[in-house]
C-alpha cells in the first residue's frame, strides 16, 4: 500500500471514522474512500452496502473488478447507569460485538461485582466523555432516571451525532427531558433522535426484557446508518 495512503487511512482510524480502501484487481491501484465522501463516488451503491455490512469482499464494476477493503471503527455502546438494565445489557451487546463502556457517578452501583469483564467508569459523564468521547459509532444509553446524570450525556450524544440515543422513562417522563433540554438551545427537531421510550416496542417488562429491546434497537440503528427515517 502506498505510504501516503496508509497516513490518511490511520488518520481515518484514530479519528473513529469509516473508510473503504479500493483496489483495481488488475492492475493493483489503489485509492481511499473516505465515508463521508462514499455519496459523491461512481461506486456509491456498492461502497455503501460494504460498509453497512462492515465486510471486505470483491466487486464488480464497468471497468472490471476491485476489492473493497473496508475499515469500520469498533462500534461502542456508552450506558449511563449502572442499574439491572445495563447489568443484562452489557454481556449481550459484548455477544454481539460491541465495546460496552458503563458510567455511572454512584459507586454504589458500579462496581466490579456487579459488572465483571465490562469496562467501567465511577464518575460523572462530563469528566468520563472527556476521555472517551462520543461519535458518530457510538450507540448512547442513558438510564439512570436522574436528569443531573443523564441530561448531559444526551445532548452530547445528539451534537456528537452517535449513530443511536435511547432514554429510560414514560412519554411524560421525556416530554419533560425535552423541555429541559430545549431550555438548554436543542432544537426539538434535533432531540426527536432521542429514543424514548428506549427499546424496541416488543411489551418489553423486566430488565432483562429492557435490554433486549434495547439491544434490538441499537443494531437496527446501527445496520441502517445513514438512511432515512422511513427508509
Amino acid at each position: 500500500m502506498d505510504l501516503g495512503l496508509l497516513a490518511d487511512l490511520n488518520a481515518e482510524r484514530v479519528a473513529r471514522r469509516a473508510a473503504i480502501v479500493v483496489t483495481d484487481v488488475t492492475d493493483g491501484g489503489q485509492r481511499l474512500v473516505r465515508e463521508a465522501e462514499i455519496g459523491g463516488d461512481a461506486m456509491a451503491e456498492e461502497l455503501d452496502a460494504a460498509l453497512r455490512s462492515g465486510k471486505s469482499g470483491m466487486s464488480r464494476t464497468e471497468k472490471g473488478e476491485v476489492f473493497l477493503n473496508v475499515h469500520v471503527p469498533p462500534p461502542r455502546v456508552v450506558v449511563i447507569g449502572a442499574v439491572h438494565i445495563s447489568q443484562a445489557l452489557a454481556p449481550m451487546a459484548k455477544l454481539c460485538g460491541f465495546d460496552v463502556l458503563i458510567v455511572d457517578p454512584r459507586t454504589a452501583f458500579a462496581s466490579e461485582e456487579r459488572f465483571p469483564d465490562v469496562s467501567l467508569v465511577a464518575d460523572w459523564p462530563e469528566d468520563a466523555l472527556k476521555t472517551s468521547p462520543l461519535d458518530a459509532y457510538t450507540a448512547l444509553v442513558a438510564v439512570t432516571h436522574d436528569p443531573k446524570i443523564d441530561d448531559m450525556p444526551l445532548r452530547a450524544a445528539v451534537d456528537a451525532g452517535c449513530f443511536y440515543i435511547g432514554a429510560l422513562g414514560s412519554r411524560k417522563t421525556h416530554a419533560a427531558r425535552q423541555a429541559r433540554l430545549e431550555a438548554t438551545g436543542v432544537a426539538s427537531a434535533v432531540l426527536a433522535r432521542i429514543e424514548a421510550p428506549v427499546g424496541l416496542d416488543i411489551g418489553a417488562a423486566t430488565p432483562p426484557e429492557i435490554a433486549v429491546a434495547v439491544l434490538g434497537s441499537i443494531i437496527r440503528a446501527f445496520r441502517r446508518r445513514g438512511e432515512t427515517a422511513t427508509a
